[in-house]
């Protein structure tokens, strides 16, 4: 099985340390780099061309945030983590609209931070459910359209578009949802687009919060 590669940007070495250890002994992950400081993790990815990003936010010169900015106008071909201790909801949108394929605690235990890693690079939703709930609390700008429509009236989606949906949310990459549904990647991304323009979401994230929130609302109204 090929090994996933693996860049680890964060200014503590221990913790660095201990993730370069718990990545190696996998079998399924392979430690390319290691950078102390935004400005290094970025030059890195450059130079290294990485499968996946494990990326910390709060770092002293550029930011997590910053880094996370940069490595998206790069155009760079990875998935970017991000591994924080931060519940700060504010962070967690902006890491979010600018292309974060996850959003991960520290205090994730270690093997269900690997499962995390495993299934990013599957193309699934990487976002502990406490993060799914912090992202849909409170904000109606993440679960009602434009329109101002009730939090889960998807009326206006056709079946292809509902279908793909409940997969996106049910955790599925872009390959996956093809597979089940019998259709081209290429097709599944037109959904996946029309889905984020009609919901008004920015990310596939968003849309599982969007999901998630709408579902919380139902359940409480027939309460």
């Amino acid at each position: 099985m090929d090994c996933t590669t693996l860049l680890l940007i964060d200014d503590h070495p221990l913790f660095r340390k201990g993730l370069a250890q718990l990545f190696g002994a996998s079998d399924d992950f392979e430690v390319v780099g290691q950078a102390a400081s935004g400005r290094e993790g970025i030059n890195l990815a450059v130079s290294l061309a990485p499968q996946q990003v494990l990326l910390d936010l709060h770092m002293p010169g550029l930011s997590g945030l910053q880094v996370l900015d940069e490595l998206r106008q790069l155009r760079l071909d990875c998935q970017v983590v991000v591994l924080t201790a931060s519940m700060d909801r504010a962070e967690l949108l902006t890491a979010l609209r600018l292309g974060a394929s996850g959003y991960v605690l520290k205090e994730t235990e270690p093997d269900a931070l690997l499962a995390y890693m495993r299934n990013c690079h599957k193309g699934a939703i990487v976002l502990d459910s406490t993060l799914i709930a912090l992202l849909a609390d409170q904000d109606e700008s993440l679960h009602r359209p434009a329109q101002d429509a009730d939090p889960l009236d998807t009326g206006n989606l056709t079946e292809r578009e509902g279908q793909t949906l409940a997969l996106i949310v049910a955790g599925m990459s872009n390959k996956q949802i093809g597979r089940e549904l019998g259709i081209s990647d290429g097709t599944v991304k037109i959904y996946v687009r029309n889905l984020l323009q009609k919901l008004g979401q920015h990310s596939r994230l968003e849309l599982a919060a969007w999901v998630h929130n709408g579902a919380s609302v139902r359940h409480e109204e027939r309460h």
